[in-house]
């Protein structure tokens, strides 16, 4: 088993895994990490493919290189703006979820109420 089967098998556990996370955890904040460990499943692939070249005595190939760091970027800049979004969420009412179309019991108090 050559580095590039090992780099490719841990990428799709990353990514498995990742995609299990997104898809059973209700909340946003553990979502949003889910689709970290999504994201860094796909740069590991990519920078595999990138090293391939290397490993024959040729430069690497600047392409994936190139979409792995800008992917890298984009992954932190989407990141930032989400976590961003559910601040603001949980400033607004109090959760950082989403209302289920379920009313508030009379036992608990409105936030948004209660700043005013």
């Amino acid at each position: 088993m050559n580095a590039a089967t090992v780099f490719g098998l841990l990428a799709t556990a990353l990514v498995g895994v990742g995609l299990y996370g997104f898809i059973v955890n209700p909340q946003p904040l553990r979502k949003i990490l889910a689709f970290n460990v999504i994201g860094s499943g796909v740069f590991l692939l990519f920078g595999a493919i990138a090293r391939r070249g290397a490993a024959l005595g040729l430069g690497g190939d600047p392409v994936p290189q190139a979409l792995l760091i800008t992917g890298i970027v984009v992954a932190f800049s989407a990141t930032a703006l989400a976590v961003t979004v559910l601040l603001r969420l949980f400033d607004e009412t109090g959760s950082t979820t989403l209302s289920s179309g379920v009313a508030p019991s009379a036992s608990e108090p409105d936030p948004a109420k209660a700043r005013e």
